[in-house]
């Protein structure tokens, strides 16, 4: 249930509204949106797509280990070319999940590493990517299944 501000004569008023898009009352006094993935404009749908996107889950699960510098994340990271590389670790910094650590040497040196809010979303995907590999097999049976059935 959202808190909706609805105004009087007398002044706004604040009250819960079922079925709301609003949360509590922010600083401003207007509600703050309720973050809510299944809706189109929701914020926290791209944060999603950014960490379960086919290179970012690899990235900050192979990050999880240890800090990498980019060209040892390339070969870790089997399959990915430079430049997805590069936009998956900015996209990632951008969001606040990747640090990027550029050390003023020559040559260049530069080490990525996870914050505390990447730690914590690498943690959420690697769960994830573990269950996958342990239920491989079961999945392609399933799909084995299905594309019989609909021979």
């Amino acid at each position: 249930m959202g808190v909706s501000v609805r105004g009087t004569e007398a002044g706004p008023a604040v009250g819960p509204v079922v079925g709301s898009a609003v949360g509590p009352v922010g600083l401003e006094g207007l509600p703050k949106p309720v973050q809510d993935v299944n809706q189109p404009m929701c914020p926290s749908r791209l944060v999603l797509e950014h960490v379960t996107s086919r290179w970012g889950v690899l990235v900050l699960a192979a990050l999880l280990e240890r800090s990498y510098r980019f060209s040892e994340l390339r070969r870790t990271i089997g399959g990915v070319s430079e430049k997805m590389l590069a936009q998956t670790l900015q996209t990632l910094e951008r969001d606040g999940f990747v640090h990027r650590d550029a050390k003023p040497v020559i040559p260049p040196r530069v080490d990525y590493s996870l914050t505390p809010l990447g730690t914590e979303a690498a943690e959420q995907v690697w769960a994830l990517a573990r269950w996958t590999e342990r239920q491989v097999d079961a999945v392609q049976s399933a799909r084995e299944a299905y594309d019989e059935a609909r021979a």
